[in-house]
């Protein structure tokens, strides 16, 4: 940022705009971010969930749990 300003002057400056200027100004905002990659949307890392239900159907049977799920499934039809 160049010196002399910060952020809470450009907030500042920003809320003196009209809401029609402040969405016009979000829209290039957006647009710049998206051209440098930023706002990209990151790739889930699947393998960091690896294990985290460990346990969680420790003693429990795994057709018993199937029918019970169809059965509220056709209690939703």
């Amino acid at each position: 940022m160049p010196k002399g300003i910060t952020l809470d002057k450009i907030e500042k400056e920003v809320e003196r705009l009209t809401p029609k200027e402040q969405l016009k100004l979000l829209e290039k905002l957006a647009h710049q971010l998206k051209k440098t990659g930023v706002a990209m949307k990151k790739e889930l890392d699947w393998k960091g969930l690896y294990g985290l239900g460990k346990g969680l159907w420790k003693g429990k049977d795994a057709q018993e749990y199937v029918n019970r799920l169809r059965e509220d499934r056709c209690d939703l039809i």
